[in-house]
């Protein structure tokens, strides 16, 4: 079977220093509760600051703690920069695999390396840009900004999800999770070797 691109999707997320932790997790999780095959109790988490309620994975708790801690890990960056005006940006990206058998045989008459590989199907890219609103009237603005982008964000995850189902692989083990996912921390701007990421 022949090696394609991964399908790959952009979504930009907008939001101060006291909301940002939040949007992020609530837009992975709506990522997840949409490519996440295994089954599931759908949960919803309300972000009443924002007016919104999202999907949510509670379980199993390994989503919900590589969620946290990448999140974290990355509002710590975008948090410590030193940038007065605000603007300051990431990106963290969640990918999903299938595993194919690896061909064997090749130039030496058979030999080869058998086994699985992982190749990547799928990848969202979230690039995060955080606001640091100094008056009143910039927080308003702000905070009416981050409804409007997790709004926008939301339906755009969700008609990508029913519209392209086409380059889904098939299921073909019985392993409770049959893509294996990763989620990187600024993907675009170090080397594929140095990823701060996640097999599961």
């Amino acid at each position: 079977m022949e090696h394609r691109a991964p399908k790959e999707y952009v979504l930009e997320i907008f939001a101060d220093q006291t909301f940002v932790k939040d949007i992020v997790k609530a837009v992975l999780h709506t990522i997840f509760f949409h490519r996440y095959f295994p089954s599931i109790r759908p949960s919803l988490r309300d972000l009443p600051q924002l007016d919104i309620t999202l999907p949510y994975i509670a379980d199993p708790p390994e989503i919900e703690t590589l969620i946290d801690t990448r999140t974290t890990t990355l509002v710590h960056q975008l948090t410590s920069a030193d940038t007065p005006n605000g603007g300051v940006r990431g990106q963290i990206a969640i990918q999903f695999f299938e595993k194919r058998r690896r061909k064997t045989g090749g130039w030496l008459g058979g030999i080869g390396r058998g086994g699985d590989e992982e190749v990547c199907w799928e990848e969202w890219l979230l690039e995060v840009t955080i606001a640091k609103p100094k008056t009143e009237s910039e927080r308003t603005k702000v905070r009416r900004a981050m409804e409007s982008s997790l709004q926008k964000t939301a339906m755009k995850i969700l008609a990508i999800v029913n519209r392209d189902k086409d380059h889904i692989p098939p299921i073909t083990t019985s392993d409770a999770n049959p893509f294996p996912y990763r989620l990187v921390l600024n993907p675009k701007q170090e080397g594929y070797g140095h990823r701060f990421g996640s097999w599961n």
